[in-house]
């Protein structure tokens, strides 16, 4: 199997930019869900304000907002996002009345986030925190929406994987293990900070010890200090350790990325009227797999392997589908006719996921193992699947659930 398509979504429930090159991080694709959109309204008794989180099944009319990344060039450059926004198309033919396309570009990544506003995003029940990037960028989207809006950047943010989707909490790695990669992967660079580590504990414990008369340092105190010292290092290393391998995620709904299976997408649009075709964008994924033996097979996959460097993927967790499907790229609004009825055609066979009973599931969440942060990935890329389940996964996020 190879990548077929690769796709980037700098704000949240925005339509992708297409890349040919993507670089992994443990959050997802480097640049992937950093901005969010959320609604400004009035609480019920209209003294203070709300924000509410903006989802294209809610808001179908963010379908007519399309982005293109220009990635930093030096570690100064801020890379930028171009927001294209295309005016709805009239679904009555006799309305001649002028749409204007609108531009807007936002830095990739701001330089400057600390003076900006701070306030609580709270998405599916995990918080992170978010920044008001201002009226500069909020006004322009207020204008294309027709309502308040503010554009969020989550910056060095993150937020908590809850139920047993992270790759730590659905199947436990073994202490051994865990050293062993730590002490292999990188070891030119782990080995140092270990010793450095050893050395501080090594200079706080012999402090006091210096201090004392040779008289009363008796070899039961020094076998003593040994041990402390010891016992220390090997406990605050596991801690370290064990942290490092921790997932979190980005403004993304539930995983780091969204993998899908070519092979799945041609058996949706064997279900639409002929000649018409499924746009796989709707299924926001971030890879897309071509050359799998058969549809949806994609279920069973527990680990991938990406691209020459043997990138591991951990994939945890069944994406369960909601009314994005249904939505119409060029109106803003949910499709008419059979191409708004994708979610429901889906719901006949594709409910499978005993957690989610009343939704259809397409395509796999997916973490990255800790060992390929920071590598490239390209269209073109082998995949090779290295580790099946025999039953499917079952969804237990709170609140996203039965």
């Amino acid at each position: 199997m190879k990548i077929s398509q690769l796709y980037l979504y700098p704000i949240k429930s925005l339509r992708p930019a297409s890349l040919d090159t993507a670089v992994l991080t443990p959050v997802g694709l480097e640049f992937d869900r950093r901005y969010m959109l959320l609604k400004v309204e009035a609480d019920k008794d209209g003294f203070r304000t709300i924000l509410k989180n903006m989802h294209i099944p809610h808001y179908p009319e963010m379908g007519l907002f399309q982005t293109a990344v220009e990635f930093p060039k030096t570690k100064h450059d801020s890379g930028k996002v171009t927001i294209t926004y295309n005016p709805p198309t009239p679904q009555d033919v006799s309305d001649s009345k002028p749409r204007e396309t609108k531009y807007l570009e936002i830095p990739l990544r701001p330089h400057s986030v600390k003076e900006k506003r701070k306030f609580q995003v709270m998405m599916h029940k995990s918080p992170t925190t978010g920044y008001d990037m201002g009226a500069e960028y909020n006004d322009w989207f207020s204008e294309c929406f027709g309502f308040p809006v503010i554009l969020a950047y989550l910056g060095t943010n993150s937020r908590k994987v809850l139920g047993t989707m992270a790759p730590e909490n659905r199947n436990k790695t073994p202490w051994w293990t865990i050293w062993y990669e730590a002490l292999t992967h990188n070891w030119n660079k782990t080995i140092p900070v270990l010793l450095v580590w050893l050395y501080i504990l090594i200079r706080a414990v012999n402090y006091p010890i210096g201090m004392m008369a040779e008289e009363y340092l008796t070899p039961q105190m020094a076998l003593s200090a040994a041990a402390l010292i010891l016992t220390s290092w090997v406990w605050g290393t596991h801690c370290l350790l064990v942290r490092l391998r921790q997932t979190r995620i980005s403004f993304a709904d539930c995983a780091p990325f969204l993998v899908i299976s070519q092979a799945s997408i041609d058996n949706v649009s064997a279900r639409l009227p002929e000649g018409e075709e499924m746009d796989h964008t709707k299924f926001r994924p971030n890879i897309v797999v071509s050359g799998a033996d058969s549809a949806f097979e994609e279920d069973f996959w527990t680990e991938l392997v990406v691209g020459p460097t043997k990138a591991r993927l951990l994939l945890t967790g069944n994406c369960v589908r909601c009314q994005s499907l249904n939505v119409d790229y060029q109106t803003g609004s949910m499709a008419e006719g059979e191409t708004g009825m994708v979610l429901k055609k889906l719901m006949k066979d594709r409910r499978v996921d005993r957690g989610a009973r009343f939704s259809p599931v397409f395509g796999r969440y997916s973490f990255l193992h800790w060992t390929g942060h920071g590598d490239t990935i390209r269209i073109g890329d082998e995949v090779g699947v290295v580790a099946r389940s025999k039953e499917r996964t079952v969804t237990d996020w709170p609140g996203l659930t039965n």
